[in-house]
């Protein structure tokens, strides 16, 4: 009985102060939550982000606001996200340049891997090979024997240079031995706009804003960038059909600060997979050719991590700086 009293100070010290941050936990969210978008309106993150925060602030109910940080390919939002406070009231929604940046530019105020913690994959969503409908090559085939004959005369256009439709078209070039003229623009909605006044002849883009133009007749898909036909989009091959090996998959997730809480993070994983497996979300991401993809935090993390390494070799062998 004299040891245990003894120790009992010592308990009280080791208990007491860690109370706070699990009644803080428990009652999370106790205000809104801002979740940092780094693209401007119109394009996929700013579509899948908006769908994303709806989703979390009908499960936690409480508001959930987007803020588009547009700005170097989702560069400056992510700088912007690293330098929160760690308290769950701060989330990243991402995509595929989260890995790609850090080899592009030469100074990035991050790093991808260490000073994020993954929360969920929200979905898969491959890019898109598309044309204007007046372009005569209707099929990959057409499209390389055209991109032979007129080498460095057919030109693509991308949501910047260093974009994951950059990196993937130029991925393209370099595994289907053709050549294509570039015209970079601040932001996929823009290039589609001169895509549609055929000004822009080929993009690789995200699926999400190209879709509705393809579905409506206005641009014309050729392929998807899935290792195979996307759910999404049945009636596409492939690129990898007719370029064996070729796969681009842009992911769009959240992420949360370093730091930050992990029965918050298990809150935030819960909320957005019982949102994923809701027939009604499945049935809108389907309908802007997203794929779900949902699972735990540590699924997430292996995907960042293959991903980083993965573009590390495409943006040396492309050569592509942006600064």
């Amino acid at each position: 009985m004299r040891l245990r009293m003894k120790n009992l100070p010592l308990l009280i010290l080791v208990i007491v102060p860690f109370m706070p941050i699990r009644e803080s936990e428990a009652a999370y969210p106790e205000r809104p939550i801002r979740m940092i978008v780094g693209f401007p309106p119109g394009g996929a993150a700013d579509i899948l982000g908006r769908i994303a925060a709806q989703r979390l602030t009908e499960g936690l109910r409480q508001q959930v606001v987007v803020d588009n940080r547009g700005g170097a390919g989702g560069l400056l939002a992510t700088e912007i996200a690293v330098r929160t406070n760690p308290d769950g009231y701060t989330l990243l929604f991402t995509s595929i340049p989260h890995v790609i940046n850090p080899h592009l530019y030469r100074k990035v105020a991050y790093d991808a891997i260490r000073d994020f913690v993954p929360v969920v994959q929200f979905v898969a969503v491959p890019l898109m090979l598309a044309s204007h409908p007046s372009f005569a090559a209707k099929s990959v085939q057409e499209l390389i024997a055209q991109a032979k004959a007129r080498p460095g005369q057919i030109n693509y256009g991308s949501g910047g240079s260093g974009s994951s439709g950059h990196l993937a078209m130029e991925l393209f070039k370099s595994m289907a031995a053709v050549d294509f003229a570039h015209i970079p623009y601040k932001g996929v909605g823009p290039m589609i706009t001169d895509m549609l006044g055929g000004r822009v002849t080929l993009t690789i883009s995200s699926a999400v804003p190209l879709s509705p133009q393809v579905k409506a007749g206005r641009l014309r898909g050729l392929a998807v960038t899935s290792p195979k036909r996307s759910p999404s989009f049945p009636e596409l091959p492939a690129i990898a059909e007719t370029v064996p090996g070729y796969e681009v998959i842009n992911w769009f997730g959240i992420l949360a600060p370093a730091g930050t809480p992990r029965a918050i993070v298990a809150r935030l994983n819960k909320e957005f997979n019982a949102g994923l497996a809701s027939p009604e979300l499945r049935k809108q991401l389907s309908a802007r050719g997203a794929d779900v993809a949902g699972g735990t935090p540590e699924d997430f993390a292996r995907v960042i991590r293959a991903d980083f390494a993965k573009w590390a070799r495409v943006v040396k062998a492309s050569g592509a700086r942006v600064d």
